[in-house]
């Protein structure tokens, strides 16, 4: 196959099921604050104490640097949001609503970095191979191009009903998609082994609710489906590594050029439409919505009731 080697049908299969895993547990949480609370902040104090000393160690595939700043900016945007969501007050005060996309443009800056740091490397890198190259300079083109395209987050608001989701009518499909390509890029070009789940079923997972179940809740369940994510693979790192369910990489240089090339393409249209909207009706993106007049934003502000 181009972008993996032989994908067989058990591990197709655990693909869904942990596609499913992650929206059902992100789901759960979304309805429940103390359950939330339990899941992203007390579980990983535990975690942190008694387990991934010993689990996520250096020259394990997942101990380094990377993996440990991602798993605590992903729990810090899940508490984070849950501030905004439930105490009284926040989501009202503009200063605190800087909060979704600075930790946003801080996690894809986590990763440009990284692709930018391993885009000389060839070999073995924490037990896995890494072939680094001028894919990885494109992707992380693109991942600036993801940062300046956030927008609108003055115009998140929290939805009135029990779940008291955080909406962000600005973020709409095209972005989302943009961020995926590069997202699953980032982790097929710097954490190739890991990406068959890592990459496209972590990212299907986020993708799906938001698209299927309530627009404009992507970047709750984006930081939420991470954390679980990162929680668990640190915890069990030879699910991705050498089970039998683990799908490797094809480590092919066609595949690397393709995914990064679609990266690179798909955030350079977004980028381009963003600002030419923003000249277009001489918006300050800093201040204003940039999308507040297309159909798929107002259909993100039905759902405040």
């Amino acid at each position: 196959m181009l972008l993996f080697e032989t994908i067989p049908w058990f591990s197709a299969l655990m693909w869904i099921c942990v596609c499913l895993c992650l929206m059902i547990i992100s789901e759960i949480t979304r309805a429940n604050k103390w359950l939330s609370l339990i899941v992203y902040l007390v579980v990983p104090i535990v975690l942190t104490i008694f387990v991934w000393p010993h689990t996520a160690v250096k020259g394990s595939s997942v101990g380094t640097w990377f993996h440990w700043v991602k798993v605590y900016s992903a729990l810090a945007g899940c508490l984070g949001f849950m501030a905004l969501r439930f105490l009284p007050g926040f989501a009202k005060n503009k200063y605190l609503l800087l909060f979704p996309p600075l930790i946003l443009a801080l996690n894809i800056l986590e990763a440009v970095v990284r692709d930018f740091q391993i885009d000389r490397v060839n070999g073995i890198v924490d037990g896995m191979l890494i072939i680094g190259g001028p894919w990885n300079i494109m992707n992380g083109i693109a991942g600036i191009l993801n940062i300046l395209t956030i927008s609108g987050w003055m115009g998140i608001f929290i939805g009135k009903d029990k779940k008291r989701d955080m909406l962000w009518p600005d973020q709409l499909w095209f972005w989302i998609i943009a961020y995926d390509l590069w997202n699953f890029a980032y982790v097929y070009n710097c954490v190739p082994d890991h990406s068959f789940y890592a990459g496209a079923a972590l990212l299907a997972s986020c993708t799906i609710l938001a698209f299927v179940v309530k627009k404009g809740t992507w970047l709750e369940h984006r930081a939420q489906t991470l954390a679980i994510w990162m929680m668990f693979v640190m915890c069990y790192p030879l699910f991705v590594d050498s089970s039998v369910f683990a799908v490797k990489s094809s480590h092919n240089e066609v595949a690397l050029w393709l995914v990064s090339g679609l990266s690179l393409a798909s955030n350079i249209g977004v980028f381009v439409y963003h600002f030419y909207r923003i000249r277009k009706y001489k918006l300050n993106p800093f201040q204003e919505e940039v999308y507040k007049d297309l159909a798929a934003y107002q259909a993100v502000v039905k759902n405040r009731a």
